[in-house]
């Protein structure tokens, strides 16, 4: 352990990633520390982003801003806080400092809560075809995806090109995976089937494809099935001990079969961000970070690594989960601990306080665990909602996310169905701009031969 610090000494901590890790360890630093404190908090976003409900965003359930809040705006109230917009190339342990894409940093102590990124097995070709949902730009491309897909279907005349229009691929039967089939077996079913004229909701296959045995394994097998029922009354088909081995643009084959569907995504894997890859430290096999009880990075106690790039070890031997509540402890813990040595106190062991886990399978319908006790079906989706309301940063945006789901609850509504493109530009360009010119050009000079003809 590093040697005390007395409370008057300056100390800078640099917390990298603006998660709920990064962003509740600088809270905590800022209403407990030393006012010589300084606290840098690095992201190469400018926003803390409420990833459990992302997939409402990519099922235009919610507005991205309804699910982010400015970093700045969440820490402007003390002085002592600096906010970066960068991303970090490089960490040198030895010098206790990281270079950035936005210059150097040193620090005192400095926290990782980079996060997790998709791992696709070794198939990274898949993304293309198969968007994941960790970021919101992933979300609205899903959104894009699947609003063009309906679209398309609707003017489309060849029915077997309908049908693979309307045929959805969800890889991967975790809560993420089974939020998304839900939310599209509700999105086919109860809002768009009655927007547009020629499809038939009943047309509309979703499909849910998980390698184990059962979909949400890290939740009760009967709470498992239940779950299972509630996405089959959506019009959701599940597939449980099937492989996806390929992964093409109009198709993906799993196990023996090959199923035709224009739109795929991805909820299979995470892994670690790999910033930990360059730190020379013990990793587990996702990349995640192996650290010490008190979360810092074994031989450097200065270095703390939290949320879903650590791996931390309970009594009993599991593992903490990647949970938006476990990373909000370790955020806090670790700015305790980092209190702990500046007033030349002992450092306590971290210990992880299961809040439970919670999936919501559609509208109405959601199970939830928490020890001994089971939930599921209204009463857990109730449950749901409002944990989820609580968690949120910024009065503004709660009273947002609850009016949109009373809105979306009683009229069966979605008001986020926004079709967004990457190119900006009025104008095309490259060589799809340059032929459309050349055809503008020619257009000008033949009707110039026209006028000077007709003359």
């Amino acid at each position: 352990m590093s040697a005390p610090r007395a409370p008057s000494d300056p100390a800078h901590v640099v917390i990298v990633g603006g998660g709920f890790a990064g962003i509740n360890a600088a809270r905590r630093l800022i209403r407990s520390g030393p006012t010589s404190l300084r606290v840098t908090v690095v992201d190469r976003r400018n926003h803390h982003l409420f990833q459990p409900l992302l997939y409402q965003v990519a099922m235009a359930g919610l507005s991205p801003a309804d699910i982010s809040t400015p970093i700045r705006s969440i820490l402007e109230d003390d002085e002592r806080v600096q906010v970066r917009m960068a991303s970090v190339e490089s960490v040198d342990l030895a010098s206790r400092r990281i270079t950035t894409s936005a210059g150097p940093l040193d620090y005192d102590y400095l926290m990782l809560a980079c996060g997790a990124t998709h791992a696709y097995f070794g198939h990274d070709e898949w993304e293309e075809h198969a968007p994941g949902l960790k970021t919101i730009e992933q979300a609205t491309e899903i959104r894009r995806r699947v609003l063009t897909a309906y679209e398309r279907a609707e003017i489309e005349p060849e029915p077997e090109r309908r049908r693979r229009l309307l045929t959805f691929v969800v890889v991967g039967g975790g809560a993420t995976g089974v939020e998304l089939a839900g939310a599209l077996g509700e999105l086919s079913r109860h809002t768009l089937g009655r927007d547009f004229r020629r499809i038939d909701p009943s047309a509309t296959r979703v499909l849910l494809i998980e390698g184990g045995d059962r979909i949400l394994a890290a939740f009760d097998p009967e709470l498992s099935r239940r779950a299972a029922r509630a996405l089959e009354r959506l019009g959701v088909t599940i597939w449980v001990n099937t492989r996806v081995t390929e992964i093409a643009a109009d198709h993906v084959k799993a196990g023996d079969e090959v199923v035709y569907a224009q739109t795929v995504l991805w909820a299979a894997g995470v892994r670690a961000s790999p910033l930990s890859q360059a730190l020379g430290v013990p990793l587990e096999r996702d990349g995640r970070v192996i650290v010490e009880s008190d979360l810092s990075v074994p031989g450097h106690p200065e270095v703390f690594v939290l949320g879903d790039q650590a791996s931390v070890r309970q009594a009993d031997g599991t593992t903490v989960p990647g949970l938006a509540p476990a990373a909000i402890q370790q955020g806090r813990h670790a700015a305790d601990n980092v209190l702990h040595d500046l007033r030349g106190e002992q450092r306590e062991a971290f210990e992880y306080f299961d809040k439970g886990i919670m999936a919501t399978i559609g509208r109405a319908s959601a199970v939830a665990q928490s020890g001994r006790f089971r939930m599921s079906g209204f009463i857990a989706w109730l449950a749901w909602c409002f944990i989820h309301i609580l968690y949120l940063i910024g009065f503004r945006n709660r009273v947002l996310v609850m009016i949109q789901w009373m809105w979306s609850y009683v009229r069966y509504k979605r008001g986020a169905r926004l079709i967004t493109e990457h190119e900006w530009r009025l104008r095309p360009t490259g060589s799809e701009g340059e032929v459309a010119m050349k055809k503008a050009s020619a257009g000008r000079a033949s009707a110039a031969d026209d006028v000077s003809t007709s003359a």
